[in-house]
């Protein structure tokens, strides 16, 4: 397995980063039907980097890792990033704090860095990643084009919602139409 950390980008290249992706009810692509990304990076001309954030492995990093068993890192929730890299993971601290409306977030840590970040302040989450999501050059601006996406603010159901219901969660954000698609079924018939 190998560990990525973070890849450094220029503040001009970031206007996605940050942004949650959420995947319209038509998007049926098996990799990212009914995900909600998290956007770390995004350039027109680079590419976009991101993890999926609504697809738990139900298994921990100790589970995952036997190195890692013994750590501060075992109960460490584990989960899908997406279908790009899937021998490597990667490990994400964030705090969410709301009343004062930021989200930190540190991406493509290192044990160290994460050890550090825990004990300078015990409420970050930690989440590590396998694999992750990516776009090349000009590929998320055209599937954004065609409304396979849905581009939404960062918001505090990151950290209170798992799976699908933060998935349904995210489009009842977007109106009453979103709300009802999120809501159908796989089979029409069961409507």
């Amino acid at each position: 397995m190998r560990l990525i950390t973070d890849r450094g980008q220029d503040d001009e290249e970031l206007h996605l980063a940050g942004s949650l992706l959420v995947a319209h009810p038509s998007l049926l692509d098996s990799h990212f039907k009914r995900t909600v990304v998290l956007m770390t990076a995004h350039s027109a001309e680079e590419g976009s980097l991101g993890v999926i954030v609504n697809r738990p492995l139900n298994q921990t990093l100790g589970q995952y890792d036997s190195e890692l068993a013994g750590t501060e890192f075992a109960a460490v929730p584990l989960y899908e990033g997406g279908p790009v890299g899937s021998d490597e993971m990667i490990l994400v601290a964030w705090k969410w704090a709301s009343e004062a409306g930021t989200f930190k977030l540190y991406f493509g840590i290192d044990e160290n860095q994460a050890r550090q970040i825990l004990e300078d302040d015990p409420e970050f989450e930690l989440r590590g990643f396998i694999g992750h999501s990516a776009w090349g050059d000009g590929q998320l601006e055209d599937e954004l084009e065609v409304t396979a996406w849905l581009v939404c603010p960062l918001s505090p159901d990151l950290e209170l919602l798992e799976g699908l219901a933060m998935w349904r969660a995210m489009l009842a954000q977007q109106g009453p139409k979103m709300h009802l698609l999120a809501e159908e079924p796989d089979d029409l018939s069961m409507n």
